[in-house]
């Protein structure tokens, strides 16, 4: 009961905001309002539990040196400096417990806070994600192998995806009549795209 009713809870409140998508009417508006403002309660709660977690496990890594403890020392250093930077000048508009630090932003361009954020978080994030797109190419190979009805589906989207989203697809379906406009390329990717999901979420 204890692992079941969390995960029943989850999907019950999931299905109701996905649903509000669709029927943006009352009761659903009004309840997705208020599942919004309760989660943002409770990620509150759980970022600071997820930083208190950080603590004690990179803590005991780093005290018994563990196999690579070196880089948990290295995530300790970095989560205590965005940290005291943020409390001590801030970050954006909002000041800190020493103002805003106009003579640090004077000197390298920014607060201490977002200038380790841009030029920092920024370069090592999109670094990460740039060497993902080498396992993400691995997994697509092997879950694009054709061994039954859903590969076959899967493949048949993958491929419609990719001529869509270059010049071949309106190359392919361009000369069909404007009475049947649906069955272009580029038009089925623009459909497919054109929910409120995927428009609240999709920057193009």
């Amino acid at each position: 009961m204890k692992r079941s009713f969390p995960l029943v809870f989850a999907f019950v409140v999931g299905f109701l905001v996905l649903l509000a998508e669709f029927i943006p009417h009352r009761p659903f508006n009004q309840l997705t309002s208020t599942l919004e403002n309760w989660f943002m309660i409770i990620s509150g709660f759980a970022i600071l539990l997820g930083q208190i977690s950080l603590i004690r496990v990179n803590s005991k890594i780093i005290a018994h040196k563990e196999e690579n403890w070196q880089y948990h020392l290295a995530g300790m250093i970095s989560f205590a400096l965005m940290l005291l930077f943020g409390i001590l000048w801030g970050m954006r508009e909002a000041s800190g417990v020493l103002g805003n630090g106009e003579d640090l932003a004077r000197w390298i361009g920014l607060k201490p806070f977002d200038y380790l954020f841009t030029y920092a978080y920024m370069p090592l994030s999109a670094t990460v994600f740039a060497l993902l797109a080498f396992f993400i190419a691995s997994a697509a190979y092997r879950a694009f192998i054709i061994r039954g009805f859903e590969s076959n589906l899967l493949m048949i989207t993958a491929v419609i995806v990719i001529i869509g989203r270059t010049s071949i697809g309106s190359m392919l379906t361009g000369w069909l009549p404007e009475s049947l406009s649906f069955w272009h390329i580029p038009n089925l990717l623009i459909l497919s795209w054109n929910t409120p999901i995927l428009q609240r979420n999709v920057p193009f």
